[in-house]
C-alpha cells in the first residue's frame, strides 16, 4: 500500500484546486476537505495510477473508524486490515493535485549509513575494505521537506551535494533485533535525498550539521509498506540533476543490507516506531566525482527514483 502525507489546506473546495509542477499527471482536480480540524495535515491511499482517496473517503466508503494520523494508520496495522478492502474504494482524486508532505514527521531518530555501497569503493577512506559495521551520523527531523518542495540553502553554503537514498521507518519499539526477523519491523520505505553542505563538513570534521539544515531531507513521495517490497535488496535508484543521470545503481550493491542494517543498529541502540533509517548512498556524488563543477546550483532540479517507491523531485534555491 502507498500512503501519501498531504497537506490539509490542499485539500481543496470547488473553488480552487492545488497543481503540482511536475512532468506526470498535471491538472486540476477539486476535493473537499472533511478532514479533522485538530490536525493541519492527513493522509491519501495511493493506487500505482496515482489516483488517491483521502483519509476521510476511506471512513465513510468501509465505516471502518481510522486513525487521525499516517503514523498510526501504519503502526497499527490499519494498512493490513484497510489492504482487505482495497479493491472496492472509488479513488476519486489524482494525488499530485495535493500538496505532499514529508510521510514521518513524528519520528525520534533519523539514522543516516556512510560508506554502505560498494562501488563507492574508489574512493572510500576505509582503503580496499568497507566497514563490518554501521558507520552512522544523525540527522535532524526538522530538515525534513516534502517530495517537490524547494531546498532552501543560505548563500554561505557553496559546496551543496546530493545523496539519493533509499529509507526505512522502524514501526514498532525493538532491541536485539534478529537478522531472520529484521523486515518485519519496518513499516515501509520512501525515496530521501541526503542533501549535504559539503564545506560545512570538512570544517566539521563530522557530519549532523552539514545535512540538518532545513529542507535538506526531500523525501516521498509516500510511504510503500513493506508487504509491496518484497525485496529491498534489489532495487534500482536513479539520481538525476537537470536531467543528468549523476546516480545510477541498486540496493543490492549495499554493503550491509537492510536485513543487517536493522540487526547491528539495534544491537547497539533501542529502535523506537517512527524512527527512520537512511540507508546509504552509492557514487556520483559532486564529492565522490571530486568536480566542484558538479556541485549544485541555484534553480538546479534534483530528482531521486527509487524502483517500487516513485520519484521525489526538488529545486534548489540559494538564499542569503
Amino acid at each position: 500500500m502507498r500512503i501519501a502525507r498531504v497537506a490539509k489546506g490542499s485539500i481543496e473546495s470547488k473553488e480552487s484546486a492545488v497543481t503540482e509542477d511536475i512532468a506526470v499527471n498535471r491538472g486540476s482536480h477539486k476535493v473537499t476537505n472533511k478532514s479533522s480540524e485538530l490536525y493541519s495535515d492527513t493522509y491519501a491511499i495511493v493506487n500505482k495510477n496515482g489516483d488517491a482517496i483521502t483519509a476521510d473517503e476511506v471512513e465513510s466508503q468501509t465505516n471502518i473508524r481510522i486513525p487521525p494520523t499516517l503514523e498510526d494508520f501504519i503502526f497499527e496495522g490499519y494498512s493490513d486490515r484497510i489492504g482487505k478492502v482495497l479493491d472496492r474504494l472509488d479513488f476519486t482524486h489524482k494525488i499530485f493535485n495535493f500538496h505532499l508532505l514529508p510521510p514521518i514527521t513524528r519520528s525520534f531518530k533519523i539514522i543516516c549509513l556512510a560508506f554502505n555501497y560498494k562501488d563507492q569503493d574508489t574512493w572510500l577512506r576505509f582503503g580496499k575494505f568497507p566497514p563490518k559495521d554501521p558507520v552512522i551520523y544523525m540527522k535532524a527531523r526538522t530538515s525534513l521537506t516534502g517530495a517537490f518542495q524547494d531546498i532552501i540553502c543560505p548563500s554561505f553554503v557553496k559546496q551543496l551535494d546530493y545523496e539519493g537514498e533509499l529509507a526505512l521507518v522502524i514501526d514498532r519499539k525493538c532491541r536485539d533485533v534478529e537478522i531472520n526477523r529484521a523486515l518485519e519491523y519496518i513499516g515501509g520505505y520512501f525515496v530521501l535525498n541526503d542533501i549535504s553542505a559539503r564545506d560545512v563538513q570538512f570544517i566539521d570534521k563530522q557530519y549532523s550539521r552539514a545535512k540538518s539544515f532545513d529542507s535538506f531531507g526531500p523525501c516521498g513521495p509516500w510511504i510503500v509498506t513493506r508487504d509491496e517490497i518484497p525485496d529491498p535488496n534489489d532495487l534500482q535508484l536513479i539520481t538525476k540533476v537537470n536531467d543528468e543521470v549523476r546516480q545510477c545503481s541498486s540496493t543490492s550493491k549495499l554493503v550491509l543490507n537492510i536485513e543487517k542494517i536493522v540487526n547491528s543498529l539495534s544491537s547497539v541502540m533501542t529502535l523506537e516506531a517512527g524512527d527512520i533509517i537512511s540507508t546509504g548512498t552509492p557514487t556520483g556524488t559532486a564529492l565522490s566525482m571530486s568536480s566542484h563543477l558538479k556541485y549544485l546550483q541555484h534553480g538546479d532540479i534534483v530528482q531521486v527514483e527509487v524502483e517500487g517507491i516513485g520519484k521525489i523531485r526538488n529545486k534548489v534555491k540559494f538564499v542569503n
